[in-house]
């Protein structure tokens, strides 16, 4: 296996490749992965070179510096490890050292932007011991835990730094939007601090004239006590979407908690109790309305009847809250309890106009909050309550803001393009 430069100009490199067959196409693919890392180092040493200065003086702002000589410094590619000689500067007080292929190059720690990029996107779905196996396997690259901690980390925070300065384009839709949907909801996270606490997630949806989602914008938010800081990440999101979208139906969606509501009222036309939460209110009142053995077709029957009129017919919400209430004297116990639960849980939501669900199935708006619970399960349960697993809260504020980026279409690709286009806070 050989790669070596074959011709070389300030335009363009040309290398050759010589990879030796094997005895099975698994060991020709081998050791074709590992003439292209091989060949991908040398082309990413002459990349990084063009990078770096010729030694002269240069000036940052009002200040100058000087070069203190060529510094040899160990970069990490996607390809393998590379090793080079670099200009570094100091002013003439000294102080802390600056050099410039670091900053012009966009290196994130000792690893160059693309592998950056690799790294913190695997890092954000997966621990650092299972990324290290996908490396391994993947790209034919080596690489220790802490490697991949120490640049996910300094990614991460990169996304926290920029969250609200960093604006990013909504994907072109393949149909006009005709409302947009917010909704939010916790998902209990193991800390280490505190056991188990409330995170935070909200998602917001565009919708077609059709009523089909055809984008979600992905927020989440580490336990905190008042979820202030949630709450402002959310609005500040919510006040751009407004500023590109100033005339559409604004539609809150959420599970009927309090708390909830009072944000979403503030931001939306029209509120809504997700539908499937109604109906599983309507399924514990069926259960303690027909609660013996004997009953079991009755109650299926009261409940899809119900659930289908709930859905379709106008005013249904106030008649079943009537209907439910005819059968309190005949339910004893416990079970009265459930039904009382349902009658109060649907009276709440009712006089507050949330239950209005065949006016939005007419009228193609949203009526779940199903994209919210699912957020909760994929941004929150996937990644943080894994066996065995413990957060502290700088930890998982890093690994929720590169979730909600790379889970968010677009974003990603994004993300790393401000970075190429405008370099890394120092924070990095």
């Amino acid at each position: 296996m050989e790669s070596k430069i074959i011709s070389s100009n300030k335009n363009a490199i040309t290398i050759s490749i010589t990879v030796q067959y094997g005895n099975s196409m698994l060991e020709n693919e081998e050791k074709i992965q590992a003439a292209l890392n091989k060949g991908g180092v040398i082309l990413s040493e002459e990349a990084l070179k063009r990078f770096d200065t010729d030694g002269s003086p240069i000036k940052i702002g009002d200040i100058k510096f000087t070069s203190k000589g060529v510094v040899s410094k160990a970069y990490q590619t996607p390809y393998g490890e590379v090793v080079i000689g670099r200009h570094v500067y100091q002013t003439s007080s000294g102080g802390t050292t600056y050099c410039p292929l670091d900053d012009n190059a966009r290196i994130v720690t000792t690893s160059t932007p693309r592998f950056a990029k690799i790294i913190s996107f695997k890092y954000s779905d997966h621990g650092s011991g299972r990324v290290v196996e996908d490396l391994r396997i993947s790209n034919g690259r080596e690489v220790a835990k802490s490697y991949v901690q120490n640049v996910a980390d300094a990614v991460a925070s990169v996304a926290q730094l920029k969250e609200e300065s960093w604006s990013y384009d909504l994907p072109e839709m393949e149909k006009p939007v005709k409302c947009i949907s917010f909704g939010m909801d916790g998902a209990i996270m193991p800390t280490v601090d505190d056991g188990y606490r409330e995170s935070m997630v909200g998602t917001i949806g565009f919708f077609d004239r059709k009523g089909e989602r055809m984008h979600t914008i992905y927020l989440g938010a580490i336990p905190e006590y008042g979820k202030e800081k949630f709450m402002t990440k959310f609005e500040n999101e919510i006040t751009k979407v407004k500023g590109r979208y100033p005339n559409l139906k604004f539609v809150g969606v959420a599970d009927g908690a309090k708390c909830n509501w009072e944000f979403l009222e503030r931001h939306t036309d029209h509120q809504v109790t997700d539908f499937w939460h109604a109906t599983e209110y309507l399924t514990k009142a069926a259960d303690a309305i027909f609660n013996k053995k004997s009953q079991s077709p009755e109650r299926k029957e009261w409940l899809d009847e119900s659930c289908h009129k709930l859905k379709n017919n106008i005013g249904t919400a106030v008649r079943l809250i009537h209907e439910m209430e005819s059968y309190l004297p005949e339910v004893k116990g416990d079970n009265r309890e459930k039904l009382k639960s349902s009658i109060t849980y649907f009276k709440n939501q009712n006089k507050n106009n949330r239950m209005r669900y065949a006016q939005h199935v007419e009228d193609n708006l949203p009526i779940g909050s199903g994209v919210t619970e699912a957020a909760c399960k994929v941004i929150i349960k996937q990644r943080f309550c894994r066996s065995g697993m413990k957060w502290k809260d700088d930890g998982a504020a890093g690994v929720l803001s590169l979730r909600s980026l790379s889970y968010t279409t677009g974003r990603w690709d994004q993300f790393w393009e401000k970075i190429d286009n405008h370099g890394l806070p120092i924070a990095a």
